[in-house]
């Protein structure tokens, strides 16, 4: 099976990562999207993030009624920080039956040459690219192993949302209704 590993810490998930999943799912020649929820990511500082399980379970919440779409804890049994390539090897090691391809948005092309081992990433499963608003050019525009797939540019951030909530503001339509109630229900970034 050829699998495409959307990796984030989805704190929380929102409208416009499922819309680049179910993109990537429907539109090439994916066959399924994991979603791999990252308890820790190596560029970001862990100030607001929710315990990974909250974020796992609003994960499967959103994307429960799509066969297509699937999250995965894989990285939570794995040494934290998380670093992508060893994500990959461990998933390449324990999957060999699949095919994996990393999504990225555009605007992570210029960090990715920071990003542990990026020849590897590239060599062992290449990238599917969705476009972004405001990405800068990078030296992987014409690289063989990297595949730009059309898909809506969307500027939701789930910082915006954070946000929102912080302010007592409606994040409706941002989110989908499962994890907004969710969001409510358990107080999340209030």
């Amino acid at each position: 099976m050829k699998i495409g590993l959307f990796f984030g810490s989805f704190n929380p998930i929102h409208i416009g990562h499922l819309i680049i999943a179910n993109t990537m799912a429907t539109a090439t020649d994916l066959e399924q999207v994991w979603f791999v929820v990252s308890p820790q990511n190596p560029f970001k500082k862990n100030k607001s993030l929710l315990h990974e399980f909250d974020r796992l379970d609003m994960v499967e919440r959103a994307i429960a009624d799509n066969a297509r779409l699937k999250a995965t804890d894989f990285e939570f049994h794995l040494p934290k920080p998380s670093y992508t390539i060893d994500t990959l090897i461990r998933l390449l090691e324990k999957y060999p039956q699949h095919e994996f391809k990393l999504i990225m948005g555009e605007d992570n092309l210029g960090q990715f040459p920071n990003w542990k081992n990026h020849e590897k990433i590239l060599e062992y499963v290449g990238l599917y690219v969705y476009p972004r608003p405001h990405a800068a050019p990078h030296v992987f525009q014409d690289h063989p192993r990297v595949t730009y797939v059309s898909a809506p540019l969307l500027d939701i951030s789930a910082t915006y949302i954070r946000d929102a909530v912080r302010h007592g503001r409606s994040v409706r339509y941002m989110v989908p209704e499962v994890v907004e109630e969710m969001i409510i229900r358990k107080k999340f970034f209030v």
